[in-house]
């Protein structure tokens, strides 16, 4: 499955950096961009695990930047 989720208050392109590397290292994700420009973070991930990976990832962002929301 792959979807694409609007990121609030990202500031910098060098966090949404780290935040896509943190989040490539969940077991289940195939592939994962966080576009600081756009403000929009792709994930593709395993169908049957894929709110489980999202909650993963929105906590990886968090630590990245804990002013930052993942719009659902």
């Amino acid at each position: 499955m792959k979807k694409v989720y609007e990121l609030e208050d990202l500031d910098c392109a060098h966090c949404a950096a780290k935040m896509q590397e943190a989040v490539s290292k969940i077991d289940g994700v195939t592939s994962v961009t966080v576009n600081f420009l756009s403000q929009k973070m792709t994930l593709e991930a395993d169908d049957d695990r894929f709110d489980d990976i999202l909650k993963l990832a929105i906590k990886e962002i968090k630590k990245v930047e804990p002013d930052c929301t993942v719009v659902v």
